[in-house]
């Protein structure tokens, strides 16, 4: 049986690939999962499509965690992660050469995506955002740039 830190760590991790940021109460372990706010380009629309959730978030932020969805770079940096440890020559050579060119993110996924290592990256992937989730919480106190 998974332990309740494992879960969370999880679920949290889950969150940040779909694009959300995370709120995690330490003293509940409830999560309250926002999407990313420069996805939005109407502010009042954003607010109002989640405004019991940023209350809550308001209300508890004494308490919270905040867990960002990842910067762009540190995206990148998982993605040449996973290429260092493909055994596939060719194929990591290829990668490479996808990450130096442009739209990295969008040919990266293309490529994988059509390959056999499809799911050897989104387990990679899982792990690696995993690991920043759990490092991030073991540094961080409650009330941290919050909203």
């Amino acid at each position: 049986m998974e332990n309740s830190k494992s879960k969370i760590i999880k679920e949290i991790a889950q969150e940040l690939d779909c694009g959300n940021n995370c709120y995690y109460n330490s003293k509940t372990d409830e999560i309250i999962a926002i999407p990313n706010f420069s996805n939005f380009p109407d502010e009042d629309e954003f607010r109002e499509c989640f405004k019991a959730d940023l209350k809550a978030v308001q209300k508890n932020k004494t308490h919270l965690i905040k867990i960002e969805v990842l910067e762009s770079f540190e995206s990148f940096k998982i993605m040449e992660q996973f290429i260092e440890q493909i055994d596939d020559v060719v194929f990591k050579t290829k990668l490479k050469t996808i990450l130096e060119n442009k739209n990295p993110f969008k040919n990266f996924k293309n490529s994988i995506d059509t390959s056999g290592f499809r799911q050897d990256w989104f387990d990679f992937k899982k792990l690696e955002l995993e690991k920043i989730v759990e490092t991030q919480l073991n540094r961080k106190n409650p009330a941290h740039n919050i909203v």
